[in-house]
Order: structure tokens, then sequence, then C-alpha cells
């Protein structure tokens, strides 16, 4: 009979262990024959399923830390932090990265401090303000249609953001299209996060205050920004030129504005409404007549005798010559650099020499041949002299009487001469040698040489005298006045003493320092505002307008105070002037108050 002890595991019964089966036959041969193999079989067994039952021990066997195998690939092992800020890179990153947005009427601005560039520059077209699912402008022939048409004084009006003239302006409209194109920069090109990045928003120097309020209670409310430090454009484009003080000429879309700064103040500013506005509407002019020689200037709806005193022109355009108008004039508008500097004929009919600014002599075709996206899609040809005509016109005011002219009317080197004549004598000569041409208008070719050239042309006329008319002109040419001799000019002076270690430490003095430019016309580039409020942003200095959002929401405009009651009346106002001690002296609204 077999024995049970070692029946096979088919019938019910365990086989032992080789182990257990080599123990019990040396036993047997020892003569031990009182082992019961059927408690071993039991032990093991009870021993097997106890194996099973027990918990398994997470923790690793320290014995055996050697006997595991290299892993089949290289890895990175995984690191443990206490918390999710100690890493001090993440925290050094989140605190010290700071956003610079340029808000204009026409355009935003938007990027991250330190950087040469913005990101992305976003305009306020109709076309960036269609709602989702409007496709109309994909149909084959929406282009062609017919479209409303606009008076002079609503030439553009969809196009801006706003007017200084807030009559008739829907303010909401005006935030939602700020949240928009905000929100936009933010997801599309910035991806950041907005609540805990600092903003510093250059603006315009003069604004009206609802719309202020406007600006930044949109911002404050939908993107919860901790803080605002406002920038006057001009100030940040005279840092972007590398100086403290310099006389800053905006050519922007409705109006220009000629700045004297010194030292990072704002000492003088003038305005003139002769900008790129009027450039566009004198080149739709010349467009609308090249299309249509026949066009009269009674065409379009009639005009009261308000309207007609209001407007510089009586044409009344389709709202499609703006794109067209504007696109001609960012190309190929260009401005000759002297009154006589138009370009005569030559032998050969189809080309003439000019001399743009950058180059002295090219060959330019006479006549300019533009394919006009209008109906009936003709090509127009044009002169070339003819393309400077609108420039002329509308900035330096060729062919009218300066004497008629408004004051808000003048012609730009007339303004730029009337800006440095109101300055004081030491800000002038450090102004007049650091002119600095910006805005949208300062691309067109040859216009900065224009206006260099027409005010050293004013200058060398009628010096720095601030009376002119027909009388101060007699005084002037009079080469007999009527007394010679000045009053008290019997009483003789004596001769001063010269000394000679005076004289001495003078002229080691100019050896050692150069003499400063100044007292000579010279223009100086500029990087543009937002590169300078990037620049401005990286000093990590406290700026003279900084807003923070709790104080903001809960007065508002209300809670500025005014300078003197927050630096003093002796305490200069500076670029980096510290302008109070916390919450406590509340804040300030600078210029813009």
């Amino acid at each position: 009979m077999t024995d049970p002890v070692f029946t096979d595991f088919l019938f019910g019964q365990p086989r032992l262990s080789a182990n257990a089966q080599n123990a019990a036959t040396s036993l047997r041969s020892n003569g031990d024959f009182n082992l019961d193999i059927h408690s071993c079989s039991k032990l093991q067994m009870t021993t097997a399923a106890g194996y099973f039952d027990r918990k398994p021990n997470a923790a690793p066997r320290p014995g055996l830390a050697h006997l595991q195998g290299e892993p089949s690939s290289p890895h990175t092992p995984q690191r443990t932090f206490s918390s999710a800020f100690s890493s001090p890179s993440l925290s050094y990153r989140a605190e010290e990265e700071v956003l610079v947005f340029e808000l204009g009427a026409r355009h935003l601005s938007a990027g991250i401090a330190g950087e040469s560039n913005p990101r992305c520059r976003s305009g306020f077209g109709p076309e960036n303000g269609r709602r989702v699912g409007d496709y109309r402008p994909y149909y084959p022939e929406y282009q062609d249609r017919p479209r409303k048409r606009k008076r002079d004084y609503d030439w553009g009006e969809e196009h801006e953001l706003w007017r200084m003239d807030l009559r008739g302006i829907d303010l909401g409209l005006v935030e939602d299209k700020i949240e928009r194109a905000v929100r936009e920069a933010y997801t599309k090109y910035l991806l950041l996060d907005s609540k805990n990045k600092r903003l510093l928003l250059v603006l315009p120097s003069l604004l009206p205050h609802r719309l202020l309020s406007s600006i930044l209670t949109t911002i404050f409310s939908n993107f919860q920004t901790p803080s605002i430090t406002l920038f006057s454009s001009p100030t940040v484009n005279v840092v972007a030129a590398g100086c403290r003080a310099g006389l800053v000429v905006d050519i922007g879309w409705d109006e220009t504005v000629i700045t004297g700064v010194y030292d990072f103040r704002e000492i003088q500013v003038f305005r003139t409404a002769r900008a790129m506005k009027l450039v566009t509407k004198h080149m739709a002019e010349l467009l609308k007549e090249s299309a249509n020689p026949a066009a009269v200037s009674t065409e379009g709806p009639e005009l009261s005798e308000n309207d007609k005193t209001r407007l510089p022109f009586q044409l009344s355009f389709d709202s499609r010559y703006f794109e067209f108008a504007e696109e001609v004039v960012s190309r190929i508008a260009w401005c000759p650099t002297g009154p006589d500097a138009n370009p005569q004929p030559q032998k050969n009919p189809n080309t003439t020499k000019v001399s743009p600014p950058h180059s002295p002599k090219t060959e330019i075709p006479e006549t300019i041949s533009i394919p006009s996206p209008l109906p009936p899609h003709q090509t127009l040809q044009i002169p070339f002299t003819q393309l400077a005509s609108p420039v002329e016109k509308g900035l330096l005011a060729q062919g009218s009487n300066i004497q008629t002219l408004d004051n808000e009317e003048q012609p730009l080197p007339q303004l730029i001469y009337t800006t440095l004549l109101s300055l004081p004598t030491d800000v002038r000569a450090a102004c007049i040698s650091r002119i600095i041409i910006t805005g949208g208008g300062s691309h067109i070719a040859g216009l900065k040489t224009r206006l260099l050239n027409d005010l050293t042309t004013i200058i060398a006329t009628r010096g720095w005298n601030p009376v002119q008319g027909r009388a101060a002109r007699a005084v002037t040419n009079n080469p007999n006045p009527k007394s010679d001799k000045p009053r008290g000019a019997d009483t003789m002076l004596e001769p001063q003493v010269e000394d000679e270690i005076t004289e001495k430490l003078e002229k080691e003095k100019m050896n050692r320092c150069p003499a400063e430019t100044g007292g000579e016309v010279r223009g100086v580039e500029t990087l543009g505002a937002w590169a300078g409020g990037s620049l401005v942003a990286s000093l990590k200095v406290k700026g003279v307008v900084e807003i923070e959002r709790d104080v903001f929401l809960a007065n508002g405009l209300a809670g500025a105070r005014r300078e003197s009651e927050m630096v003093g009346a002796t305490q200069r106002m500076s670029l980096g002037a510290r302008t109070g001690l916390g919450e406590k002296n509340g804040w300030t609204l600078g210029n813009w108050g």
C-alpha cells in the first residue's frame, strides 16, 4: 500500500518539498524513526497557508538591496520637496516678473519687462471686434458691398478706441474692447497668470478722468492685477533714447503732442490737430481724384453751414477708402527733405532722380501704379511727386497762410519752435540738441530730416526773439536807431583784473570733462515708448503713480491725493522719487491729476 505521505498532489494530499524529503531520508538512515511524517506534512501546510495570510511588509528588506538589478533604461530619480515654494528659482520668478502694457487710441502693445520688443501688438478695428461666428468677411463679395458713408469728422471712428471728446462715446463699449484685447494678450501671447504680476501701464500724458477710471477699473476687476504703475509716453520715450532731457515730438493719430522733458519731468506741452488722421484724409482725396477725375466736392450728403466750418474738406468718402488710404500712406507716402526738394523730370521720361534720406541718389519711376481693391478694381496711375503732397498739406500746412491758422492748427516746425521758445534758457539748450521724433508718423520717409531742416531755417531767420511782426522787423533792420548810447554810458567802468589761477583751473576742467552738446539742432533716435517702459520696469524703482488694487476699488480716483499732500511742495518729482510710505499716505495721479 502506498504511503499516504508521499502520495501525489493530484490525489488530494500535498507532496513534501525536496528539503523535507531529504531531511526524512537522513533521519531514516540514522535510525531515528520517531519522526511523525504526517505532523511534518501538517506543519508544512500550516506554514504555507499562513504565508499568504500574513500582511506583507511595505518596507524593503535591508539586506537585499544589492541583489536588485540595474534599471533597463536611464531615468531621473524622483525628488521630494517639503512645500510647493521650496525651490528658490520658482519663487524668484513669480515675484520679480513685471508686465508692460502700452495703450493708445488705436493699439495695445503687451510684453514682459526686460525684453526689447513687445510680445504682441493688437488693434481695435472692426475686424477685431466681430462676434463669435460672424464669418461675413470671408464671403466672396463682402469687400465689394457698399458700406455706410461717413462724414469727415467721423473718419476712422470704427478704428479708434477713444477720443479726447467723450461726448457720444460709449464707455461701456470701450471697457469691453480693452478687456477683450488684454485677455487675448494674456491667453495667446504672454501665457502668464495675471494675479501675481505687477503691471506697468504706459499712457498718453493727457487723458480724461472718466476714461482713465474706466481703464483702471477694467484691468483691476477682470484680471486681479495687484498694482499698476502709470508712466507717460514722453517720459519713457526719453528713457528709451538714453537721455534725461529732450524734446519729444509724438506724431500720433488724432493729434501731435510736443513735450519738453527735463530731468524726466514734463516742463511744457503743446498740441496740434495736424497728425496722421489728417494725412490719411488728404491721401484718400488724392486716390479718389485719381480713380475718378470728374469727382466734385458736392458729392455725398448735404452739409449744414456748421458742418462746413468744422470740416477741412467737403468730400464724403466711403468707409472702404479708409483702409486703402491708410495702407498707401504706410507703404509709399514720403516727404521731401526741403521746400524745393521735389524731383525734377530727367531725360528719361519714365524715371526721375530723388534724394530720400537713406540713399543719396535713387532712380524711382515717375509714375506709380497702385492696384485699387475697390470696385471697379482698376489700377491707379499716380505721379510720384504727388504722393508727398498729403504729408506736406497735413503736417506742414503747405499752401496755407500761417497767420490765419488757429493755435491748434500750427504746422509742426512752427510748433516745435514755439515750444523751444517757451522753455527756459538752460532747458532749451538741453532739449534743442535732443529732439526725439516718434509716433506712427515718424516712419514716413524724409519727414524727420524735413522737420529738422525747417526748424533750423526758422531759428536762423527769427532767432529767439518772441516778438514778431512788422514793428519787430523794423527795429531789427534799422541800422541807425535814435539813441545809440545806452542809459548810464557816461559812467566809466574799470576793466576787470584777470586771474591767472582761475583761467588755469578752467582750462584743466575743459580738458578733463568734454563739453556737453547744446545749442545745435540735432535729432536723437528712440526705441519707442514700450521699450522705455521695459527699461524702467527693470530698474525696480517705485514710480510716481503707483496704484494698489484694493485701495482703488474701494475709493476709485477719488482716493487720489494732491502732490503737495503726498511729498511736500519742495520735493523733486523725478523718475525714481518715492511718493509715499505705504497706504497711510495714499497715492497720487501725478500728471493725470
